[in-house]
């Protein structure tokens, strides 16, 4: 056992403790309260650490359901702990007023599960049913005329791994193709795990299909899961890499550049992978009257504004995915979700149309995003 696993298996320890001596003790269930709770809380124990490995579980013929087991426990446990701390926060200014009684402590132990388990399910719902299509409309100052509504659809951060896989991602692709973009933008951290384990059920990326191409960057789950072999397994399936590159699209007498950057965090992986806005931009034809720039972190998009881009597209965030993360996003990114503007530059950051490890989001939908240009 490595030293950060048995960190993290301590931690979870003194935070089921935690929990049990704050709700089980006060439910007044008598004996039910030990022989229900507590075999729950050392269930928990065990299978968030599973879920947190389940990418890199051995195959077998349980390893499925042990991961599903494994990453519902991890969804189950993060909403059983917000609920507790928010108990005690309420139980604590209570006192003051004196409204602490028997009751309010009682009801409020009894409803901790009880929330925990209703956000879970919800979250998990939400998690599971195929992204709804957001339209945005993305206003260009001077855009030519023959680039007016001019349309890129991007899904981002699908997350191909343990509960993602090949009917999900087909669904996402059916659905994609239905809008008839002019062009597809994949930004980033499309899997988790090999290609060996995963190749199969990243098929579907094959029928993906838009006038002016299908492009993809890596996001920063390609590099834990083999970066090189994931470049190489994209473009086999048809799709066009960008590694701080771009092409030039035209439309009448209007030219269009889509450019892609590697993974903000690439260079720790891969030194030649290092991410460089200006150096996808380099070479561009003087014509180039709009300038997008798919990169996987939003964090990129200061060094894509002083390139000159136009319009940066970014995912990494799932906008949170559930609640409390979505608070600590803007801790490591300057954005959560949406259109927002970045000196000359736009930034849209996606919610992500897959979900990373438990399938659960609250109040973060998933999204499939068309975004058209208009003028200013």
């Amino acid at each position: 056992m490595n030293r950060s696993f048995a960190t993290i298996l301590f931690l979870l320890v003194l935070l089921q403790v935690y929990i049990g001596l704050r709700v089980l003790s006060d439910m007044d269930l008598g004996v039910w309260s030990i022989a229900v709770g507590v075999p729950v809380l050392a269930a928990l124990t065990v299978l968030v650490p599973i879920g947190l490995m389940s990418a890199s579980l051995r195959r077998h013929r349980w390893s499925g359901l042990v991961s599903w087991a494994g990453l519902l426990s991890m969804g189950f446990f993060s909403s059983l702990l917000v609920t507790t701390v928010v108990r005690d926060l309420i139980l604590l200014a209570l006192r003051p007023a004196g409204m602490l009684t028997p009751e309010v402590v009682r009801f409020s132990a009894l409803a901790v599960p009880l929330v925990a388990l209703g956000v879970t399910t919800l979250g998990f719902v939400n998690a599971r049913r195929l992204a709804r299509v957001k339209r945005v409309d993305v206003p260009i100052a001077d855009l030519h005329p023959s680039l007016h509504g001019y349309a890129i659809a991007q899904v981002s951060d699908i997350h191909v791994g343990p509960t993602i896989r090949r009917p999900y991602l087909n669904a996402i692709v059916n659905r994609v193709n239905k809008l008839g973009a002019d062009a597809i933008a994949v930004t980033g951290d499309l899997v988790d795990g090999s290609v060996q384990r995963l190749s199969l059920h990243t098929q579907p990326l094959a029928r993906l299909a838009a006038p002016d191409g299908v492009f993809f960057v890596t996001g920063n789950h390609e590099y834990y899961s083999g970066a090189e072999e994931w470049i190489a397994e994209v473009r086999r399936l048809g799709l066009t890499v960008l590694m701080n590159q771009h092409v030039v699209r035209r439309r009448g007498g209007a030219a269009l550049m889509i450019a892609g950057v590697a993974d903000y965090t690439a260079h720790h992986f891969h030194p030649s992978h290092k991410s460089d806005p200006k150096r996808a931009a380099a070479g561009a034809p003087p014509d180039v009257g709009v300038r997008v720039l798919l990169a996987h972190q939003p964090r990129s998009a200061a060094e894509a504004a002083e390139a000159g881009f136009h319009l940066q597209l970014s995912g990494h965030t799932h906008g949170g995915q559930f609640f409390p993360w979505n608070l600590f996003v803007p801790l490591q990114q300057p954005f959560v979700a949406g259109l927002h503007r970045v000196r000359d530059m736009w930034v849209y950051i996606s919610r992500g149309t897959g979900y990373w490890g438990p399938p659960k989001r609250f109040g973060a939908p998933s999204e499939i995003t068309l975004l058209r240009l208009v003028p200013a």
